[in-house]
């Protein structure tokens, strides 16, 4: 008992076993129950399974307020709004690089689903290694903020450009260079034992392992922006991470609802860029005001009025003409 109500982090054992349970669980169902063959996954199914996700992100927050205070709940619930919506961009680039690998979608689910569990790892590691820096040099902050507000900035004025050439890419053509890699697909395996050309059997790589790859990569670019993003709402680490797993473990359903009307969300760039310099400017609007930091009630209410007005915006703008 006494291991159960030690402290870690700033929380309670017993706390972070209930969230590690609850995610346990949820991957277990995915993977054990829901999806156990491979299959094309429709977008009724896939929105479906992106409420269930949602609706038990949000519920978590009802463990934090009852555990907690008001104040983290608050803060919770916005930073796994911005997570969320943060997701969305990795939705765009996850569709390139399953494009370029020319990916059956029967296939997409299981790349995704060992895809989060790397994600859980690696968001933890930075979580972990960003706690332990705010916690000893609280400057730190005021670094991530003027990063984010520089980041939003650069996004709102950032031209729409050309889709990147993936066959460029320094990731993949270093795996290539030291993989063995198929130029076909093998089922869904990320490896297969093949002969080389001196007729040995060796191991190969796959399409799907490099897809795999891919992705991780990309998260991790888009975790400098997520990770410090959520730093500059609570520093409190057990907030942090939940937040972070919550959004991206309803990110492979997502994908599969979104993946064929991300052009309905155009303009959900310009509310993030918004978005990106609000929360990075909070801690000074907190020191200019002499507030000990930003009222949480009043950054979620700003947080939803711009993904809001962002989401408005795009689906208006992007509405079919009608038929005369």
């Amino acid at each position: 008992m006494d291991f159960l109500t030690s402290i870690f982090m700033g929380t309670p054992v017993w706390m972070w076993l209930v969230f590690m349970g609850a995610v346990l669980t949820l991957l277990a169902l995915d993977l054990g129950v829901f999806n156990k063959e491979d299959r094309e996954i429709e977008i009724g199914a896939s929105l479906k399974m992106s409420a269930f996700y949602i609706s038990i992100g949000l519920a978590f927050s009802g463990f934090v307020w009852w555990q907690m205070t008001p104040e983290a709940t608050a803060a919770y619930l916005t930073a796994f709004v911005i997570e969320k919506t943060l997701a969305l961009d990795n939705i765009f680039v996850i569709a390139l690089i399953f494009s370029f690998f020319a990916i059956p979608r029967k296939y997409q689910h299981r790349v995704l689903f060992w895809g989060i569990l790397g994600v859980i790892v690696l968001r933890g590691i930075m979580i972990g290694l960003g706690a332990g820096i705010v916690a000893n040099y609280h400057w730190v902050l005021y670094i991530f903020a003027l990063f984010l507000i520089f980041t939003g900035i650069k996004m709102l004025f950032a031209k729409d450009d050309e889709e990147p050439d993936l066959s460029k890419n320094p990731i993949l053509r270093f795996a290539k260079s030291k993989l063995r890699v198929t130029e076909e697909l093998h089922g869904n395996r990320f490896l297969v034992k093949l002969p080389d050309a001196a007729g040995k059997v060796v191991t190969h790589a796959t399409p799907l392992l490099l897809a795999l790859v891919m992705i991780e990569f990309a998260d991790l670019i888009f975790a400098v922006d997520s990770v410090p993003a959520v730093f500059t709402i609570t520093t409190d680490p057990f907030i942090v991470y939940s937040s972070n797993i919550f959004a991206i473990l309803g990110l492979r359903a997502l994908y599969f609802a979104l993946s064929a009307i991300l052009h309905r969300f155009a303009y959900l760039k310009y509310a993030l860029s918004v978005l990106l310099i609000f929360i990075g400017s909070k801690l000074f609007i907190a020191d200019l005001m002499g507030w000990e930091k930003f009222p949480p009630m009043w950054s979620l209410g700003i947080t939803f009025s711009i993904l809001a007005a962002g989401v408005i915006v795009s689906l208006v703008k992007t509405k079919a003409p009608e038929k005369v």
